[in-house]
């Protein structure tokens, strides 16, 4: 009886762990659902037109490297094929903050410097861990993806949310196949 009793306890426990598991955005990427929500514009960004020269671990664009994980494919393509380089990046920076509502002062003070866009400069950056995040899109023509980011210019992670549109994709169509005909349509960056 003993023995029954603890067969069926332990069962009962275990119940959950061989349930289906479904999807949740976490408490971090709700911030991020909101933002697709709230504050998503479509843009088309161009792919890099320069010369890409991809080795082990990074990817050289003209004169700007990004160092990514060898084993990490996905990021891999996203850099070969051009659609994320260290100048889409920069530029993204500029813009963000010529944008933003925030800090006035800080913006004039930076317009009188001689040079103020290189402190916007991305180079050296590591891409890692790119995880595609199925529950912010059911259109499967559209893919959003995030990206770690270790820039060493700051101190903490942060994180690049690409999201890439192929119009003729469809809900089979592998991500390898999915990105080499992609654009980039949106970009958002968040520290993590």
């Amino acid at each position: 009886m003993k023995f029954l009793y603890t067969i069926s306890l332990s069962l009962l426990l275990a119940a959950p762990v061989f349930g289906q598991k479904t999807e949740k955005a976490g408490p971090k990427d709700k911030a991020v659902t909101e933002h697709f929500k709230n504050d998503y514009k479509k843009k088309n960004y161009k792919k890099f037109a320069g010369k890409i020269t991809v080795n082990n671990n990074q990817v050289l664009f003209d004169d700007k490297i990004i160092f990514y994980n060898a084993s990490d494919k996905t990021v891999k393509l996203l850099l070969q094929e051009g659609l994320v380089y260290p100048q889409l990046l920069t530029d993204y920076q500029i813009d963000k903050f010529e944008n933003e509502d925030s800090d006035r002062t800080q913006k004039r003070f930076a317009k009188l410097q001689k040079n103020w866009k290189d402190a916007f400069e991305v180079n050296n950056i590591k891409l890692s861990n790119v995880s595609e995040l199925v529950f912010l899109s059911s259109d499967p023509s559209v893919r959003r993806f995030k990206v770690q980011c270790n820039d060493p210019k700051f101190p903490s992670m942060m994180a690049y949310y690409f999201e890439l549109t192929s119009k003729n994709s469809n809900k089979n169509t592998s991500v390898e196949d999915f990105i080499k005909n992609a654009k980039l349509t949106h970009i958002y960056q968040r520290a993590e």
